[in-house]
């Protein structure tokens, strides 16, 4: 990316992008969070331990397998990915001034990109992981004036001390307790008796500061934004499916989004984008710049609008985010991100952009559901749906009918796309991830329960997964399962 004119406009940056030269990568578990990038960017391509594709996509790239310590984390499979021969020779054939993009990193990350004269386009590890701290973050919101449910910091030792600590701040004995990091779902904990505290108090007491939030009946949603040197480009807001027991085991985890242009009243959606704008400007002031999520939290008797938790990095909505109508109309919001790191100049109106992407219009109907394998147990996969295009019939059972890796291709709500992760001979275990079912239209009724059509759809898919329980398998499952409870998307 060796232009360094000023881009004045679109047109100028789709052209800037499409006539790239530097290889840019994708280094992660699988593509999804970045899906359809490489048809904006030349010389960008996935690399990646999972291959969802079974080689039918002409721009991922997965190693064979080689022997490697225990995954403990997506930062380990990065780095097993950075250190595999077959990468740096494919990253090295390649030639050019690689970047090197990712889910998630650590600074051994950084240390490997360096040793094979790749750039890594994120803020620093060590930033990211100051921000990415959720007490942190209320502290942050608190600066740009972006509000939190109302909460209280502070080190839990035990029951009777939680209720002192929440009766001193006025937010009563019905509360959401969050840890300092962890994935969502899994270090949230819904406490409203001592029973409840008994449950999680392994979890709580010795963990340093806690986040004490009044529990709110609310409605979960999720922004996407860019925090440029011209400003904090943001995208639309998004709802969120939460907890649901045929997606997910937990049961405040994320399990899915839905991108349509009266998913919330007016008024919330440009609440909404007016905090995420102040939370991207105190962003930059903090020292991060690029990509980044807010989930905020709307009270349903209220409206209130809060702050829920910051995700400086891409996620699992980032692929709504960038398909949506508007991302075809002007560029993906991912590209903002490699421009700003690119250190090319550009000069656009942040609000007139901002603006045009906040028109309803320019926002289509889309969800995606995440299935988990939600039994506990742990069972060797015999058979698995393809990664592709799944049609259902009139009976409401789903079939495969044809391979593609474009989620566009789908032509109605009768058509998924389905994206498979575990395939035969993986095994499956609590919380982990099968695949991802994109449709278009909505997952969620009114009420925000899951439509009839969304339970076919998992339903139908889950039928096309076959297993054998432990018990019917000579050798025994490997032990690094046991540990193998970290986000991967």
């Amino acid at each position: 990316m060796a232009s360094r004119k000023k881009l004045k406009n679109m047109s100028e940056i789709r052209r800037f992008f499409h006539r790239n030269e530097d290889p840019v990568y994708f280094v992660s578990a699988t593509n999804f969070n970045l899906l359809g990038i490489d048809e904006w960017v030349k010389n960008f391509k996935y690399i990646n331990y999972i291959d969802c594709y079974d080689g039918g996509h002409p721009n991922v790239f997965c190693p064979s397998e080689a022997p490697h310590a225990e995954f403990t984390s997506i930062e380990d499979i990065n780095n097993y990915l950075l250190q595999h021969k077959e990468v740096v020779d494919f990253i090295s054939d390649r030639g050019g001034k690689p970047k090197l993009v990712f889910l998630m990193f650590d600074e051994k990350t950084e240390k490997l990109a360096k040793e094979i004269g790749a750039e890594v386009w994120f803020p620093k590890a060590s930033l990211r992981n100051r921000v990415d701290n959720k007490i942190e973050t209320v502290r942050i919101g608190n600066k740009a004036g972006v509000p939190s449910v109302p909460n209280t910091l502070a080190e839990v030792e035990s029951y009777e001390q939680l209720c002192e600590v929440s009766d001193g701040a006025g937010i009563g004995r019905d509360l959401v307790l969050q840890s300092a990091f962890g994935d969502s779902g899994h270090t949230t904990f819904f406490i409203n008796s001592e029973a409840d505290f008994r449950k999680y108090e392994h979890e709580i007491v010795g963990q340093g500061e806690i986040k004490i939030m009044k529990r709110i009946n609310c409605r979960g949603s999720a922004i996407e934004a860019c925090a440029t040197k011209e400003g904090t480009i943001v995208g639309p807001l998004m709802t969120e499916l939460v907890g649901f027991k045929e997606l997910t085991p937990y049961r405040g985890g994320w399990c899915g989004n839905e991108i349509f242009s009266t998913a919330f009243a007016p008024k919330v959606r440009q609440q909404a984008r007016e905090y995420t704008f102040k939370f991207g400007e105190q962003l930059l002031k903090e020292g991060y710049r690029g990509y980044f999520e807010l989930d905020f939290l709307i009270d349903t008797k209220t409206k209130d609008i809060y702050l829920g938790e910051l995700n400086p990095r891409i996620t699992g909505a980032s692929s709504m985010t960038n398909h949506a109508a508007f991302a075809h109309a002007d560029a993906p919001l991912f590209l903002f991100h490699l421009l700003e790191f690119s250190g090319v100049p550009f000069d656009i109106d942040i609000e007139e952009l901002n603006n045009r992407w906040a028109d309803k219009d320019n926002i289509d109907s889309w969800c995606q559901m995440v299935v988990k394998h939600t039994a506990d147990s742990i069972d060797l996969i015999t058979e698995a749906p393809e990664t592709g295009i799944w049609r259902m019939l009139e009976d409401g059972s789903v079939e495969y009918d044809r391979f593609d890796y474009h989620r566009r291709a789908v032509e109605s709500e009768n058509e998924a796309f389905f994206l498979r992760i575990l395939r035969p001979g993986d095994y499956q275990y609590e919380g982990a991830d099968l695949g991802i079912i994109v449709t278009r239209g909505r997952a969620m009724d009114d009420k925000f329960q899951l439509r009839d059509r969304s339970m076919k759809w998992i339903e139908g898919l889950r039928r096309h997964y076959k297993s054998k329980p432990l018990s019917a398998i000579a050798e025994p499952a490997p032990a690094e399962l046991a540990g193998h409870q970290f986000k991967i998307l």
